[in-house]
């Protein structure tokens, strides 16, 4: 039992379907690593970095991606996420900006609510980032 079933679905289209044999997924404590044989699971996520190795191959897959959940069920893993992009669909420069615009909002007065949604988008475009540099760095 070398490898798992994955499937990663965004709201916009299917980001891989395939065999793989290790994926980590970011939560609100760190990460979580999946690999052949996992006990069957729910796993809440968080946005950032999702990396996998396909079954075939050593290299590793960087993702940025939104929140959403990965079910874990019979040696498959189904990863449902708002949304996914490659190092290679990010646009740096908006990401950047998103972050410095983020930034200077949490510097502001600002409800509860409005904080929270402020600091959903400094992550996101922060994981962003994170994975566009691995593209850079690898």
């Amino acid at each position: 039992m070398s490898g798992f079933g994955l499937k990663i679905i965004a709201t916009n289209r299917v980001f891989y379907n395939g065999r793989a044999k290790f994926i980590v997924l970011p939560q609100s404590d760190g990460e979580i690593a999946v690999m052949a044989g996992h006990e069957d699971a729910m796993i809440a996520i968080v946005p950032g970095e999702l990396r996998y190795q396909t079954e075939d191959s050593d290299e590793w897959h960087f993702a940025a991606v939104s929140g959403g959940f990965a079910q874990v069920i019979n040696n498959r893993v189904t990863v449902l996420v708002l949304t996914a992009e490659t190092p290679e669909e990010i646009d740096e420069r908006r990401a950047m900006e998103a972050k410095e615009i983020a930034q200077e909002q949490l510097r502001q007065k600002m409800s509860q609510h409005q904080y929270y949604r402020t600091q959903a988008s400094l992550s996101r475009a922060m994981s962003r980032l994170k994975v566009k540099d691995h593209s850079i760095n690898h």
